[in-house]
């Protein structure tokens, strides 16, 4: 019989036991983008959106929501993050944005759900600060590009 087949809500969640491992430098870079229509970025990109700075506040947003993962998604280890840098370039060929953010600390397990929590909120304020302009913004692509350290060590998307 399968383990799930045994699931009690009660009894199987748990977090994962991390106290036996070595503490190292890890490293994690997650990705995405938001769609909008050309109007909508011309208004981010040229600092005229009635509620001001776009980017600088999505940026913001990035950064504190990786800071409050574990209190986001259930069973995630708090983390003392020791840098978070997000990156949002317009791309006014594409009429979108896009977020890059990487995250690192010392510790005992990866970040790679920071730095995708990271942008999922980047985009989502960007959503949030433009959705009176354009409600059909599309945020789409995230994924997690690369994590370092541990011991799985390096990962890199080949695609």
């Amino acid at each position: 019989m399968s383990k799930l087949s045994h699931f009690t809500p009660s009894g199987e969640a748990h977090m994962v036991d991390v106290s036996g491992k070595a503490v190292t430098h890890r490293i994690a870079v997650a990705a995405g983008r938001i769609d909008m229509q050309a109007d909508t970025l011309a208004l981010i990109m040229e600092g005229r959106h009635a509620k001001g700075d776009v980017l600088g506040i999505a940026r913001v947003a990035g950064i504190m929501a990786s800071k409050k993962t574990a209190e986001l998604v259930p069973l995630c280890h708090p983390l003392p993050l020791t840098r978070v840098e997000i990156d949002l370039q317009p791309k006014a060929e594409e009429n979108c944005v896009h977020c890059l953010a990487t995250v690192e600390t010392e510790g005992k397990t990866g970040v790679e759900m920071e730095a995708l929590t990271a942008v999922q909120i980047t985009l989502l304020t960007i959503y949030d600060m433009c959705k009176a302009v354009d409600k059909g913004m599309q945020m789409q692509a995230i994924r997690l590009l690369s994590k370092s350290g541990g011991k799985s060590g390096d990962w890199q998307r080949q695609d």
